[in-house]
């Protein structure tokens, strides 16, 4: 699918990812903006998308910007907070995106992208290919993305909605907030001489920067074309907490004590060590420009600017 003069609705288009992706889909589409503001800012919204505030769990407000001229859902609105032992948000994510598949199908909407995340994997071994099974997830975040999928499979498979899955590493850059690079900046301009790290610092994942997560969202779209497409997004390394926290650090000009609230895990529902497989989406042509160190050297300066 070429990502050229679509009519394209963007949930939860005011938040991290999701502006950014309206800011890249913008050169070339026509963007509507569904966002109830929850995580996301008004601000970040770019002039030229057209902003709706809605509520997605109620099925009158979905039906006002799932309209039969939208031509792809871009579905990126959730309550994303991994760390968050909450049944309640399993059934939340759930039902957004329960509704905006039936109001697809109802209206023949027939193309949708969702950005699932690592988590569906569980402790898995590393690195970590789609086809990777049984699928555990140990969050109820993991939980509720595994499930979001399954529905979409479902409609994918059987009421021909072509779908574009992306199971993300960690995405960072400008506008991130309530992950480990923000929380390491608030707490070392709080105190510059001692940083409190959770866990052990040991936990080590793979960071994938914003730029290159939607430039290679828009690859796949537009060179795969089966029914079900499912892609891990990430790098080909990986970066510690303790390293993190060094860099972060190191860019503030500090040297402080680190101090850790100990365990292997910095919640629980934490995956302590992750890194994809991103053989299948590299076999299509796309590579990572940063790889995890430099990608979280980029986005502690833009944050330290930003924040």
């Amino acid at each position: 699918m070429e990502l050229t003069d679509q009519r394209i609705l963007v949930t939860g288009g005011a938040g991290f990812v999701g502006s950014h992706l309206v800011e890249h889909l913008l050169d070339t589409n026509e963007v509507i903006v569904a966002d109830d503001l929850s995580n996301g800012r008004r601000e970040w919204v770019p002039q030229d998308a057209e902003f709706r505030n809605v509520d997605l769990t109620e099925d009158t407000q979905v039906a006002d910007v799932v309209t039969a001229d939208v031509d792809l859902v871009v579905h990126a609105a959730a309550d994303k907070d991994a760390s968050r032992d909450d049944v309640d948000q399993f059934r939340f994510n759930n039902r957004i995106t329960e509704n905006l598949l039936e109001r697809m199908d109802a209206v023949g909407v027939d193309s949708l992208v969702f950005t699932s995340s690592s988590v569906v994997y569980g402790e898995a071994p590393r690195p970590t290919p789609e086809d990777y099974g049984p699928l555990e997830p140990i969050s109820i975040y993991g939980a509720g993305k595994l499930a979001e999928e399954g529905l979409i499979s479902v409609y994918a498979h059987s009421h021909g909605i072509q779908s574009w899955v992306f199971r993300f590493a960690n995405v960072l850059g400008p506008r991130l907030r309530g992950a480990v690079i923000p929380d390491f900046i608030e707490k070392l301009r709080e105190n510059p001489e001692t940083l409190t790290i959770l866990g052990d610092g040991r936990q080590e994942k793979s960071y994938l920067h914003i730029s290159d997560c939607v430039e290679a969202m828009q690859h796949v779209v537009e060179h795969t074309d089966d029914p079900l497409n499912v892609y891990n997004l990430g790098t080909h390394s990986t970066t510690s907490v303790d390293d993190i926290a060094g860099i972060v650090a190191r860019e503030m000009g500090l040297d402080p004590d680190f101090e850790y609230t100990g365990g292997d895990r910095g919640w629980t529902g934490d995956v302590p060590k992750m890194r994809l497989s991103i053989e299948k989406i590299t076999d299509t042509g796309w590579e990572p420009t940063l790889e995890s160190d430099a990608a979280v050297e980029r986005a502690t300066n833009e944050l330290l600017a930003d924040l």
